[in-house]
């Protein structure tokens, strides 16, 4: 048996409920895309934790600091980047995440090995900042050239 009343009859688009009912747009929905620069960015400095997390395990082991010490610096750091990673839209946020490269930077100090890693790591932050930016203002420029098809305005 069927929970619907025998006097609901389907509307013309075939939808029980007539014209109660939601109606389906034709034009299929523009979502706009979320900004480009704080993904690549946010997306950095979360690797960025996990690398400093890694290197927290092996400074613990090498250095003759006692481990509470050095778990505790290196956890404070990830930790900072994690809060940086979901702030990074914010003003001055993107200048935070540029001064947190200096200690993740420092710990190459500890760890000689990390000086290759954090060369890298400081290059991607770069490249984050500059090509999110580029295509940040490259869909812009797309969207005031093309209104009607412009989802991020």
């Amino acid at each position: 048996m069927s929970s619907t009343p025998s006097s609901a009859a389907p509307d013309p688009s075939g939808t029980p409920g007539g014209e109660g009912a939601a109606q389906q747009p034709s034009v299929p929905r523009i979502v706009p895309k979320k900004a480009a620069k704080p993904q690549f960015t946010s997306t950095m400095l979360v690797l960025e934790a996990f690398v400093v997390l890694f290197a927290t395990l092996t400074a613990s082991r090498l250095i003759d600091v006692p481990a509470s010490t050095v778990w505790i610096v290196g956890g404070v750091l990830a930790l900072v980047l994690v809060i940086l990673s979901r702030t990074v839209a914010a003003p001055g946020g993107y200048i935070a995440g540029s001064l947190v490269q200096v200690p993740v930077l420092a710990i190459s100090i500890v760890i000689p090995l990390m000086i290759p890693v954090a060369v890298v790591f400081i290059a991607l932050w770069v490249v984050s900042l500059w090509l999110g930016a580029k295509i940040d203002r490259e869909r812009a420029e797309y969207d005031a050239a093309h209104p009607d098809e412009a989802p991020n305005v």
